[in-house]
């Protein structure tokens, strides 16, 4: 079979601009806002007073199903008997929930296999806790879930239900862990339920179909691809890690009239010798024929991908995407090794001016300038479009994604980037950086800020950040930054 890796590769730089992990949501017209309203107050009540009756219900028949086995019992062997009828009673409970919350139609296109013919399920896109809705059609098979799921009140009983394979994400073994469960559970001759993952392991907007992870791909057994859509005017059910909270997006599928969701059973994908021993070429080929189903490109985001967009959102830095490009363009030209920008303010022996053309900015971190890789991480910080960038926005975007953990640790970074060839003291419009940096404070509140420092004498035109402690300086919005400075002693001096 051919490898397709290089043409999911070659796809993956048009694609990326999709941004798989924002989703917009709002009412735009007047008739949707009243309908909202108004639904919101006649029908909203009724749907939580039965969907909270159902599963609490469900949530019983789980925990007697359960009862008298420990979560040694679940991972040693397949339920039986009653145990594993009840599983499906509470499947069908679960089903009379997502009809009473508006998903009267569940749509379906093929046909399931047999645990016999395909022992994993491949479900994609992943992208809303609503998916859970196809996992209940499919009889409650044995999820690939983080472990955190399993502490959810009500829910994280009757995913225990289903035997899941945990993925304890902080465990550093826990990779092999999985893998050797799903290996064992996969091949075994007892008759466990199939395994059912979302090897994208993150939710997206399902734009395109992100990197898959190879656990569901290692134990060289037939996939069977299944495909979600939700075809809705209103995409009242995407949760993505920038867009409507979970609270949001449940008020207003609740206040829809009718939801629909769609899943399509592709053919079980058998795989070829290459592709048992190579689960990462397994993977690509089966999202391959998932994105044709779907209509949609392949793109090269991952899992760890979403990390850094949390921690950009985690410490208020803008323009979280184009941080995420530079990561991973950095880490293709190699710099992720080299760690050159690092280098640059540590040594402090390289003279670079603040605004550098594409030359000058190729020569500082020691790539050739032919590779079009390196012109696509110039045009990320050419904002104007005037074939200059701030080398010092450059390194401070790095090193603040590699390094900071605190808007502390912004501050000091800012501070080091940005007085890199000079005394570490730092002049007005040197402050205006390091503050709109770190805090995206705009000058005027930076300059507010440098006279505050200088308030005793008018003699001193800079500041450092040694000794001098900001507790006394008043911030022109108290709510900006209500504890950084406060809790900072011996933070500026005067220079």
């Amino acid at each position: 079979m051919k490898d397709f890796s290089s043409e999911i590769k070659a796809s993956s730089v048009d694609t990326d601009i999709l941004n798989p992990f924002v989703h917009r949501l709002e009412l735009d017209t007047t008739y949707d806002k009243l309908k909202t309203a108004f639904l919101t107050v006649a029908l909203l009540p009724l749907r939580l007073a039965l969907i909270t009756g159902l599963v609490i219900f469900a949530w019983l028949l789980a925990c007697l199903g359960l009862h008298g086995l420990s979560d040694e019992d679940l991972r040693r062997t397949p339920l039986t008997g009653w145990r594993r009828d009840m599983r499906v009673v509470v499947c069908w409970v679960m089903r009379a929930m997502f009809i009473c919350g508006g998903f009267h139609q569940l749509k379906v296109k093929g046909q399931k296999a047999t645990t016999k013919d395909a022992p994993v399920l491949a479900l994609a896109p992943h992208s809303s806790f609503f998916d859970a809705l196809p996992v209940i059609y499919l009889g409650g098979p044995s999820i690939v879930a983080k472990a955190e799921t399993g502490k959810i009140p009500f829910f994280g009983k009757l995913i225990n239900y289903t035997q899941p394979v945990y993925v304890w994400r902080d465990d550093p073994n826990s990779r092999q862990n999985t893998i050797k469960e799903i290996i064992e559970r996969a091949t075994s001759k007892e008759d466990w339920p199939q395994i059912m993952i979302f090897p994208e392991g993150t939710c997206t907007n399902r734009s395109c179909l992100i990197t898959f992870k190879c656990g569901a791909f290692y134990p060289g057994v037939p996939v069977q691809p299944v495909c979600i859509r939700y075809p809705n005017k209103l995409d009242t059910v995407t949760w993505t890690w920038e867009g409507p909270g979970p609270l949001k997006l449940l008020w207003l599928t609740l206040t829809q009239l009718n939801s629909s969701c769609e899943i399509e059973f592709l053919p079980v994908y058998k795989p070829n010798e290459a592709e048992k021993t190579d689960p990462k070429l397994y993977a690509n080929n089966v999202r391959r024929v998932m994105a044709q189903a779907l209509g949609i490109p392949v793109s090269d985001y991952t899992y760890d991908d979403c990390r850094i967009i949390s921690k950009a959102h985690s410490l208020n830095l803008p323009n979280a995407f184009s941080i995420l490009d530079t990561h991973k363009l950095r880490n293709t030209l190699g710099l992720q090794n080299n760690k050159i920008e690092q280098e640059l303010v540590q040594k402090r022996s390289h003279k670079i001016d603040e605004a550098v053309d594409f030359n000058e900015f190729a020569r500082i971190l020691r790539l050739d300038p032919k590779d079009p890789l390196v012109q696509q991480l110039f045009k990320i910080y050419d904002k104007t479009n005037k074939g200059y960038v701030d080398m010092e926005e450059y390194i401070f975007t790095v090193l603040a994604i590699e390094k900071a953990n605190s808007v502390l640790d912004l501050l000091a970074i800012a501070f080091d980037v940005c007085s890199m060839h000079s005394s570490r003291c730092l002049d007005i419009q040197k402050l205006r950086k390091v503050l709109r940096f770190s805090l995206q404070l705009d000058a005027e509140e930076s300059d507010k800020i440098f006279l505050q420092v200088n308030r005793d004498s008018s003699e001193y035109d800079s500041i450092s950040l040694d000794c001098y402690s900001l507790s006394a300086v008043k911030f022109p919005d108290e709510n900006l930054m209500p504890f950084c400075f406060r809790k900072t002693a011996d933070t500026y001096r005067k220079c």
